[in-house]
């Protein structure tokens, strides 16, 4: 096997940019995946005039911090300079509404995942489509937007995602991945493209826009196929240093969620993984068809074109970090000197140690709203009775149980269908710290959970893999036989099965949750 020094100097590897929604990191892998170098930049959203968002000079900004990071961090593990690689990707957070004009002008602020303003056209599609359309969807913040009248929607050249976007930038390649694609307007999985029949349907709502909706999505790649190269321009945008040498091949981007099932081998039928972070979704490559419309679970893709049914929750870890700052600043005010990070590992630590239903302690970590559990706008609340257990310990494990609890109520939905799941692997911050994510949220879906030890690489390992896969595949190998074979033998998991004392425990605390969403909903306003 070739060792790290000469894959970076022989450009034997291939590097993985994602743009997660409070992190923008930078993977390097050899060609056996193995994480050699990383680099990251922090940045959160704003909520600006009634929209998440992030400006793209912020975009830019990150993507150049986080690769500048991850050149330092090649440099000095192996004393070489990182002026290349075999292959690259770029990934980032599904969904959102990214316009341009035909001069490259952004026409509107870019609207990202998280938003729940496009209720009135998300309906109106799901009903013409008969296919479910979840706000988060590009095509549901387009139509929303010719709803409202919006000026800019005659201007529209193109529309993207983040991970799209930036693909276009480094090469200058309108493409999208499958995967990613899935989460802008529906596809057909026997064309992997777009479903011809939606198109027309919307076409027909467009009226005396110049514009055809099939010119301004991008188009759809697969796993495997070539999708440009990094032009001169766009590696100085990446590396404004000029070391990295432009001419390297990308493959297709594509969003968190693709990448997600990629760093955990979750690509075939009956396999499934959860990816729990700022967001949490669980997906599921599917056999068959469901049997129902949900508007409660989406319906997307794999990097490869395979269906999947994706449940997606807007909030995960946000209201652990938000204590985790608040009992980090306690701790200096003390005089400690503790990191915030040994914080959250000591918060999911203590959270194995409360009662198993949180000692009747109650907690919504809603920082923004829950189709699943109706909620359009989202209070982060906490409740306690006179009777309930209020310790450390317990107002620990509500905060951990709170994270997984509107995903427990959505996976009711795909257990109502028989959804059969034969390997279920999770990935993302939830389960960095040893056991407790995994155990809890092993109750919470009543399912065994695997983690492998690259489990907080989550995403951008993903999609240097991706990267991997289109160069070095072979003829006619598949993304989910390049994965057993080539990945995953290679690298050890450890599987919780759900515990009966935790699933009664939690079985208690969820049944608390549902009742107090009455208050949630009640305040459920600006």
């Amino acid at each position: 096997m070739i060792d790290a020094v000469s894959a970076v100097r022989e450009n034997k590897t291939s590097i993985g940019i994602e743009f997660g929604s409070t992190r923008i990191k930078a993977v390097l892998i050899d060609g056996s995946a193995n994480p050699l170098a990383s680099g990251s930049y922090d940045w959160e959203n704003s909520f600006i005039n009634g929209v998440w968002t992030y400006s793209l000079e912020d975009v830019k900004k990150g993507m150049q911090s986080a690769f500048a990071a991850l050149k330092a961090d090649v440099l000095s593990k192996y004393g070489v300079a990182l002026t290349g690689t075999g292959a690259m990707g770029i990934s980032g957070m599904m969904h959102g509404y990214l316009v341009f004009d035909s001069q490259g002008n952004q026409l509107a602020d870019f609207r990202t995942w998280r938003n729940t303003i496009t209720g009135e056209a998300a309906a109106k599609l799901t009903e013409l489509f008969d296919f479910n359309i979840p706000q988060r969807w590009s095509i549901a913040h387009l139509y929303q937007a010719m709803l409202n009248g919006e000026e800019h929607v005659k201007d529209i050249a193109s529309m993207n995602t983040l991970a799209s976007y930036i693909h276009y930038l480094l090469t200058g390649s309108r493409v999208v991945g499958i995967g990613e694609a899935s989460g802008m307007f529906p596809i057909d999985s026997n064309i992997n493209d777009y479903d011809e029949t939606m198109l027309d349907k919307f076409d027909a709502l467009t009226g005396d826009y110049p514009w055809n909706i099939r010119d301004i999505l991008p188009k759809v790649l697969t796993a495997g196929e070539p999708a440009g190269n990094l032009t001169g321009e766009g590696a100085l945008l990446l590396d404004p240093t000029g070391e990295f040498k432009p001419g390297i091949p990308l493959c297709p981007p594509e969003g968190d969620a693709g990448t997600g099932m990629v760093a955990t081998g979750s690509v075939a039928e009956r396999t499934g993984n959860i990816s729990a972070g700022t967001s949490v979704f669980l997906m599921v490559v599917l056999e068959k068809a469901l049997s129902s419309l949900y508007t409660e679970i989406d319906m997307v893709t794999t990097p490869s074109g395979r269906p999947v049914a994706m449940v997606h929750c807007n909030n995960c870890t946000g209201e652990i970090d938000a204590w985790a700052e608040i009992f980090t600043r306690m701790c200096r005010e003390m005089g400690a000197d503790v990191s915030v990070y040994k914080v959250l590992d000591k918060m999911f630590e203590l959270s194995l140690k409360g009662d198993k239903d949180c000692g009747g302690l109650v907690g919504y970590n809603y920082i923004s709203g829950e189709v699943i559990t109706g909620v359009n706008i989202g209070k982060p609340m906490f409740f306690r009775s006179r009777d309930s257990v209020f310790s450390l310990e317990n107002f620990a494990r509500t905060q951990i149980c709170s994270a997984a609890a509107t995903l427990s109520i959505g996976k009711e939905l795909l257990d109502r269908e028989n959804v059969k799941i034969d390997r279920l692997l999770g990935h993302g911050g939830y389960f960095k710290a040893p056991l407790a994510g995994q155990k809890i949220m092993s109750a919470a879906l009543d399912a065994p959970i695997s983690v492998m030890k690259t489990a907080g690489e989550g995403g951008p390992w993903g999609q240097a893999i991706l990267a991997g896969y289109m160069l070095n595949k072979s003829e006619g190998e598949s993304l989910e036989d390049y994965l057993e074979s080539r990945v995953f033998s290679s690298f050890e998991s450890f599987e919780v099965k759900p515990d009966e004392d935790d699933k009664k425990g939690f079985a208690r605390f969820i049944e608390n949750y549902k009742k107090g969403l009455a208050a949630q909903k009640a305040v459920d306003s600006e």
